[in-house]
């Protein structure tokens, strides 16, 4: 049976006692065409004689000796029905004669020269696959150009932005508690809103950047 399916190494036998069927696939893009049902006439007689004996009993050795039969014959029947499927999958897989691959004539075949795409890629097609790939590469080349970062602080710690310490109004020492290690006068408030306009001021702001106005 061999010789019979050497147009291609992918096939799958789907047949089942009622009857034979196969799925053969594409060499290049594995993609599937499935033949015809082929009825097994065997199988059928098979499974009409079972179902005459439940019914009316005594028919047993009847039964038995049709599934002797059939088993003898399940071979040729199935070697029949897949040599049927492999000519009328001919008709539909093309052969090329460079690589001897059978493909399948809707994405894996160049009619302009009669070969496999993989022998003779449509150039057509490689034309407009390295125009997207040159245009890809080159966006990416232009992004690392730029700079996307400007407005972050890369020497933050922890993802947090820093703040501005809090300064004594007395000595001009940064506190970190809330009284000053320096003069022991108690720290500011970080930020206040201005008595004039209202604008946020820092804590130890004595006038308003905004108005000009003597901070509380």
């Amino acid at each position: 049976m061999g010789g019979m399916i050497s147009f291609t190494n992918n096939y799958r036998d789907c047949s089942t006692d009622s009857g034979f069927q196969f799925e053969f696939s594409c060499d290049g893009c594995s993609g599937g065409h499935m033949s015809g049902f082929r009825p097994n006439k065997l199988g059928m007689a098979g499974g009409m004689m079972r179902a005459a004996s439940s019914f009316f009993g005594g028919l047993g050795s009847a039964t038995e000796a049709t599934d002797q039969m059939r088993d003898m014959m399940r071979g040729k029947e199935r070697d029949g029905a897949l040599k049927e499927a492999v000519e009328l999958a001919k008709t539909h897989f093309k052969h090329c004669g460079r690589c001897g691959a059978w493909v399948c004539p809707e994405a894996c075949w160049n009619e302009k020269v009669n070969m496999c795409e993989k022998c003779a890629p449509d150039l057509d097609e490689e034309l407009q696959a390295a125009q997207n790939t040159a245009k890809m590469e080159q966006m990416w080349r232009k992004a690392r150009q730029v700079d996307m970062i400007s407005d972050i602080d890369v020497t933050q710690q922890g993802g947090k932005p820093k703040t501005a310490p809090v300064v004594c109004t007395s000595c001009g020492t940064a506190i970190e508690g809330k009284f000053c290690g320096g003069c022991g006068a108690a720290a500011p408030s970080a930020k206040k809103n201005c008595p004039g306009c209202g604008e946020e001021q820092i804590g130890s702001a004595k006038f308003c950047g905004s108005c000009g106005s003597k901070m509380a």
